[in-house]
C-alpha cells in the first residue's frame, strides 16, 4: 500500500489565498502559534469570526501556508461529511507539513502521517471496522468499565492522602486515561512507567519548538535526550507489534498489528503511526476533558447541584462539559478541487482548518453557548469527537471514563473546587491542561 508520507502535499509557505478573500481577516491571534492557546480557546475571536468571517484565510508563519478557518457549527459538520472534496489524506490533519528535509527525528515525522487518522473515507473506515471490537461492544465496554471504576477509587484514595490541595492532573487526569488505554492496548504492568515516560517528552517536544529557551530552561538534557527517547518509544511499539503478529492475544495491540489493508498487513510505517496515535491522542483528550470538566463544575456551581441532587444527570453532565472544553481545537482538511463554502471560492490543494471551539459556541446552534446548560435539548450535539466518517473511534470509552470519575469524585468529594490556579501547555492542537490545583474540600 501507498504511504500517506509518501504522497503527501507539503506546505508551499504561501501567505495568500489563490482566489480574494470576501471576508476579513481578523489577525490579532495567531492560529498556527501553540503559544497563543496557553490562556485557552479564543472566545471572543470565535464569536467574531462566525459574525463576520465564517471562512476566514489565515496567514500562517514564513515556510507554512496560510489556511481557510471556519467557525460555524453546521459548515464544519458539511465539510467533515464532504470527504471526496475535502481530504484528511492529502495533506494531513496537522497545521502545517514542513519540508522533507526538516522531518526530524528519522522515524517522528513520517509516523505522524501514516496513521488511521490522517486517512481518507474509504481506507479509514476498513481499518476502523478492524478494531472495533475494543471501542464499541457493550460487553468489552462493560469489562472495561469494571477495571476503571477500580482504577478510580484506588486514585481518589491517593488524592485524598495527599489533600487537601492537590493537582488534579498530575494525580487523577493524567492517570486514569493512561490507565484504560495500556488495558486496551495490552501492554505489560512492568512496561506502562515507559509509557508514561514517552508522553512527557512528546508533550515537550511541542513546547521545544514553540518556546526552546523555555523548555531548555525547565529541563537542559531535554535536546540530547529526545532522539534517543523516540528511538526507544519506536524501537519497543516495533517489537511489541511483531509479538503480536507471532503470539496474538485478545487486545487492541493485536487488532493494530493484524490489520490489513488491501489484503496485505500493514507495512511498518503504518505500524510506527498508529503506535504513536495511541500513545499521544489516546490520552490526550480524555486527560484534559476531565481537568476541563471540573474546573467548569467549580465555575457553575447551580450544575453541580443539580448533579448532586440528581446523579442520573451525569452523562448529560459530561457531554455538555465536552461541548465547553472542546479538548481537540482542530483539524485540518486540504481541498481536493476547486470549491465553495458561504461563497468564498477556495482552490485545489488549499487548506481548511475546522474549530471545534467555535462551532460547539455557535448561537444559532446552542443558545447562550458561554452558559453551562446541561439540560440542553441537543446537549449530545456538540463536535468535540468530530463529526461522520471521522468522528473519534474512542468517544463511547471517552464519556464512560468521564462518567465514572464524577460519579466518584463527586460522592466522595461533594465540594472539591478548583482554586483558580492552572496551567495550560502550548498546544494548537489541543487544549492542553498540564495542571489544575484543586481542594479536596472546597473553599475554608
Amino acid at each position: 500500500m501507498r504511504l500517506v508520507s509518501d504522497d503527501i502535499l507539503i506546505d508551499t509557505g504561501a501567505q495568500n489565498p489563490v482566489y480574494d478573500a470576501i471576508y476579513p481577516s481578523l489577525t490579532d491571534f495567531a492560529l498556527w502559534n501553540p503559544s497563543s492557546w496557553t490562556v485557552g480557546h479564543p472566545f471572543d475571536l470565535y464569536k467574531a469570526m462566525r459574525e463576520t468571517a465564517p471562512v476566514m484565510w489565515s496567514p500562517s508563519k514564513q515556510g507554512m501556508s496560510g489556511f481557510w478557518s471556519i467557525s460555524r457549527y453546521e459548515d464544519i459538520r458539511k465539510i467533515e461529511l464532504a470527504t471526496d472534496v475535502f481530504s484528511s489524506q492529502r495533506g494531513s490533519i496537522n497545521i502545517g507539513v514542513p519540508p522533507r528535509e526538516n522531518w526530524r527525528p528519522k522515524k517522528l515525522m513520517p509516523a505522524a502521517y501514516n496513521s488511521l487518522i490522517n486517512l481518507d473515507a474509504q481506507q479509514h473506515l476498513e481499518m476502523r471496522m478492524q478494531q472495533k471490537d475494543f471501542f464499541l461492544p457493550p460487553n468489552y465496554v462493560a469489562e472495561l468499565r469494571a477495571k476503571v471504576e477500580v482504577k478510580v477509587d484506588s486514585l481518589l484514595d491517593d488524592m485524598e492522602k495527599r489533600g487537601p490541595v492537590v493537582d488534579f492532573v498530575k494525580l487523577f487526569a493524567e492517570q486514569l486515561p493512561l490507565f484504560t488505554l495500556c488495558e486496551m492496548l495490552g501492554i505489560d504492568e512492568e512496561d506502562r512507567p515507559k509509557v508514561v515516560h514517552w508522553m512527557h517528552y512528546l508533550e515537550m517536544a511541542s513546547q521545544f519548538m514553540t518556546n526552546p529557551w523555555q523548555t531548555f530552561f525547565s529541563e537542559p538534557l531535554f535536546p540530547l535526550r529526545f532522539k534517543t527517547v523516540v528511538n526507544d518509544m519506536f524501537a519497543y511499539g516495533e517489537s511489541v507489534m511483531a509479538d503480536r503478529r507471532l503470539n496474538p492475544r485478545d487486545d487492541l495491540l493485536t487488532a493494530i498489528a493484524q490489520s490489513t489493508m488491501d489484503d496485505e498487513l500493514l507495512p511498518q510505517e503504518f505500524l510506527d503511526g498508529s503506535w504513536l496515535l495511541i500513545i499521544f491522542a489516546g490520552n490526550d483528550t480524555t486527560r484534559n476533558s476531565l481537568s476541563g470538566t471540573l474546573r467548569l463544575m467549580t465555575q457553575f456551581p447551580d450544575q453541580r447541584a443539580m448533579l448532586l441532587e440528581d446523579p442520573s444527570l451525569t452523562p448529560k453532565m459530561s457531554d455538555e462539559s465536552l461541548r465547553m472544553t472542546t479538548p481537540v481545537i482542530h483539524m485540518r482538511r486540504t481541498a481536493t478541487q476547486d470549491t465553495e463554502i458561504r461563497g468564498q471560492k477556495i482552490a485545489k490543494d488549499e487548506k481548511v482548518v475546522l474549530w471545534y471551539g467555535a462551532g460547539n459556541y455557535d448561537a444559532d446552534i446552542f443558545p447562550n453557548p458561554d452558559t453551562f446548560d446541561m439540560h440542553r435539548t441537543n446537549v449530545a450535539k456538540h463536535v468535540a469527537f468530530g463529526h461522520g466518517a471521522h468522528k473519534c473511534l474512542g468517544f463511547r470509552v471517552a464519556k464512560m471514563q468521564l462518567e465514572i470519575a464524577f460519579e466518584r469524585i463527586f460522592d466522595r468529594f461533594p465540594n472539591i473546587t478548583w482554586t483558580g490556579k492552572q496551567k495550560i501547555s502550548p498546544n494548537a492542537l489541543v487544549h492542553a491542561i498540564s495542571s489544575l490545583e484543586v481542594d479536596l474540600y472546597g473553599k475554608s
